[in-house]
């Protein structure tokens, strides 16, 4: 433990920089408050990474006494940190890697710190159970994927999904049920709001069945401004964007010849073939597909791919119509990303585009929502 009597100008400097947090790796405990009891106080020891005499932990014949009262070699921890540094694992602790543990929080602190107040967006969570699996988006990895763009406006989320759901995906029931609570929800929670002109821009973060994903596109629209997030899995699961592949494109394949009904294929995330469909809704139907290379359920990488799906679907939207008359209506068969879902039904205009039966796929597909 340390003997020195730190500057005050360089405890005030070190509380800034570490944003009155502990900076051990992983800990983060704000040091001016008791969590138990909520009561106000300062619980922060100022450490040596080498130690103010070259008796110490880490020290140095001299460093030791050159550094003893540099900011560079001063840490903020809480009372289990500081022990655990200086007492009971000094071996475990050298030099480079406090070094590192400091440097890692004041930047991601200075980051943090420097967002202007536009950047504030509230963040939107949507979870419904896929199949057998529940799904469950936290906030706090929803506030990692944002930064630096852009930090949350507030502590809470417009949380949105019905909590322990018993019903499964490949019941009617559900998808009524989920449905409507997510209309219900939207319309208590997220539309007065809207209203109120009390949000600016939204980030959202959703895991749930496609058609439930288009839905919510749908009751956002693309009036608001929003950042829709992707789940990645590679090479580690996250939210955060990634860079944008070299020289990706989608491809449209148009159909041959015209028939009664007609139908969009979205084999992004896996391939879909065509007598699926077929199958489905008959022999009569003109079969539009948007694809890429190579369908996988980690082809969206980037937000630039994002941003080029909306601008051809707003497109095809338009070219369908034109093609098969204002009168019809557009059976989509979808096998993508949750961005790209969400987005489905953000560019879908209600006014001008045409109605959207969405089918799901469980062992077959099957008509589990209309858009209309």
């Amino acid at each position: 433990m340390s003997d020195t009597s730190i500057k005050p100008k360089n405890k005030f400097i070190l509380w800034g920089k570490a944003a009155g947090r502990c900076e051990y790796e992983g800990c983060n405990q704000p040091l001016w408050l008791d969590l138990l009891t909520k009561v106000e106080l300062n619980t922060s020891y100022i450490a040596h990474i080498i130690a103010d005499k070259s008796t110490g932990p880490r020290g140095d014949s001299v460093l030791s006494e050159k550094l003893k009262n540099d900011i560079s070699n001063l840490m903020l921890l809480c009372d289990v940190h500081h022990r655990l540094i200086d007492v009971e694992d000094i071996s475990g602790h050298s030099v480079e890697r406090l070094r590192g543990m400091k440097r890692d929080h004041e930047e991601r602190i200075d980051i943090l710190t420097s967002i202007m107040p536009e950047k504030r967006s509230h963040i939107l969570l949507y979870g419904a159970n896929i199949g057998k699996h529940n799904a469950k988006v936290s906030w706090i990895e929803a506030a990692l994927a944002m930064t630096p763009d852009r930090y949350p406006a507030r502590r809470e989320a417009f949380e949105l999904g019905l909590t322990n759901n018993t019903f499964q995906d490949n019941e009617e029931k559900y998808w009524r049920l989920e449905r409507e609570n997510l209309q219900r929800q939207f319309d208590q929670k997220v539309k007065p709001n809207l209203q109120l002109g009390n949000v600016g821009h939204f980030s959202i973060f959703a895991f749930a069945p496609q058609p439930l994903l288009i839905e919510l596109g749908r009751l956002l629209s693309d009036i608001p401004a929003a950042d829709v997030y992707q789940l990645h899995r590679e090479p580690k699961q996250n939210w955060n964007w990634q860079e944008s592949p070299v020289s990706f494109d989608y491809i449209i394949k148009k159909p041959n010849s015209d028939h009664s009904k007609v139908a969009i294929i979205l084999s992004l995330s896996a391939t879909i073939d065509e007598k699926r469909i077929t199958d489905v809704v008959g022999e009569d139907v003109s079969i539009w597909t948007v694809t890429v290379d190579n369908p996988n359920n980690d082809f969206l990488k980037s937000r630039e791919q994002l941003v080029k799906f909306r601008e051809l679907l707003r497109k095809l939207f338009d070219e369908i119509k034109a093609k098969h008359g204002h009168g019809n209506v557009l059976h989509v068969f979808p096998a993508v990303p949750v961005a790209i879902a969400v987005e489905i039904g953000r560019v879908w205009m209600p006014k001008a585009d045409l109605p959207l039966l969405i089918y799901d796929e469980n062992r077959g597909f099957s008509l589990v929502l209309t858009i209309d």
